[in-house]
């Protein structure tokens, strides 16, 4: 008899460990989203600079370079689901969207150069399903 309340203490002590760890982990994952998407989120409250376009284009790719994230036959990057991030840039010269990495192979030194004083701002805010992280931020030029 005692042998068998043992054996089921042991097995109810196991299973709350095992929940335990599980709430852990899920914390922890909510925390570095919630850090993650406010590295972003501060750009998407306000106008911001083509300069600073520049800076959250950076942070995307390194980013999507640390987790290794795949890129497509036009060397953009393929979300993930998870912790990829993507940004695109619309230009009302020419009312076209580019994407981060179109404007990174053109140069981000020549865009800093010619849109560093445009204002622009946050239009679109998408996230991941399954991590609530950031997955797109699309931001447009400000009209004067």
């Amino acid at each position: 008899m005692k042998k068998t309340i043992f054996v089921i203490l042991l097995i109810f002590l196991a299973m709350i460990i095992c929940i335990y760890m599980n709430y852990k982990e899920l914390i922890a994952n909510q925390n570095q989203a919630q850090k993650f998407n406010a590295d972003f989120e501060f750009y998407t409250k306000q106008p911001v600079l083509g300069t600073d376009i520049t800076t959250i284009i950076n942070k995307a790719i390194d980013n999507n370079e640390k987790y290794k994230i795949s890129k497509d036959e036009n060397g953009e990057y393929i979300a993930n689901g998870q912790n990829s991030i993507k940004i695109y840039v619309h230009m009302l010269i020419n009312e076209t969207t580019y994407p981060m990495e179109k404007l990174k192979d053109t140069g981000l030194n020549e865009f800093t150069k010619y849109f560093g004083e445009v204002e622009f701002e946050c239009t679109d805010v998408k996230y991941h399903k399954s991590t609530g992280q950031i997955a797109e931020l699309i931001f447009a030029a400000r009209q004067v």
